[in-house]
C-alpha cells in the first residue's frame, strides 16, 4: 500500500522552540526541519499593540541566518494576548503569570498569531486574530495552574491546549490554533498561494 504523495513539495523550516508549534505544521504531512532564531521580542516604541505579533515574526524571520533550498519555505511566528489594548506577552515570572491571569479572568480578549513565510526569492507575512473567553477563576486556581503547569513561556501565561484551556475557556470565536500559536489555514491558504 502506497502512501499519497504530498500535494505540494515544500519542505518547511520551522525556527522556533515551541513543540505546539512543530505538533501543528507536521500536521500538513510536509518535511520539517527545526531550527532556531533569538531575537529581541521587546516590541518599538508607539507601535500599535495588534501590530506586534506580526511585526516579530518578520523580525525572527529577518534574523535566520540560513540558507534556503529552492524548495523551502522558512516558518517563524510569535503570538500576543490583548486585553483591549494591553499587551500581555510573556510572564517574566510566576508572580507575573498569576498577574496576567488575574486579569483575564472573567473577561474576553484577543489573540494574535503572526506568521512569516520566507523562501528563497521572497517573504510574506500575516496575522490571523481570535477572540477568547475565560470565566472567572479564583485565586486558589490560578496559582494551582501557575505552579502545575508554569506557563512562563506562554503569550498572556497561559496555553489553550492544557488544563487552563479545558477548566477556564468557555468560548472561541476564531481558530483554535490561531490560540494555539499557528493559524494553520492561513498557513496553509499561503503555502498554497506561494506555489503559484
Amino acid at each position: 500500500m502506497s502512501s499519497a504523495p504530498p500535494l505540494f513539495p515544500w519542505r518547511l523550516v520551522l525556527a522556533s522552540a515551541s513543540p505546539r508549534r512543530r505538533q501543528l505544521l507536521q500536521g500538513l504531512d510536509l518535511p520539517v526541519e527545526i531550527t532556531s532564531v533569538d531575537v529581541d521580542e521587546t516590541p518599538p516604541v508607539g507601535m500599535a499593540a495588534a501590530e506586534v505579533a506580526e511585526h516579530l515574526a518578520r523580525k525572527k524571520a529577518m534574523a535566520w541566518q540560513g540558507e534556503l533550498a529552492n524548495d523551502q519555505v522558512l516558518v517563524t511566528a510569535d503570538t500576543t494576548v490583548l486585553l483591549g489594548e494591553l499587551l500581555l506577552n510573556k510572564p517574566e515570572d510566576a508572580q507575573d503569570a498569576r498577574r496576567m491571569l488575574g486579569l483575564l479572568a472573567g473577561k474576553e480578549h484577543r489573540v494574535i498569531t503572526g506568521v512569516c513565510l520566507r523562501t528563497a526569492n521572497g517573504t510574506m507575512s500575516f496575522s490571523d486574530t481570535a477572540n477568547v473567553r475565560f470565566a472567572p477563576m479564583t485565586a486558589a486556581e490560578i496559582a494551582y495552574y501557575v505552579e502545575r503547569h508554569k506557563p512562563l513561556d506562554k503569550a498572556g501565561a497561559y496555553g489553550v491546549q492544557d488544563w487552563l484551556g479545558f477548566t477556564t475557556v468557555e468560548r472561541i470565536e476564531g481558530s483554535f490554533y490561531t490560540v494555539m500559536g499557528l493559524p494553520m489555514h492561513r498557513v496553509y491558504a499561503a503555502l498554497k498561494e506561494m506555489r503559484r
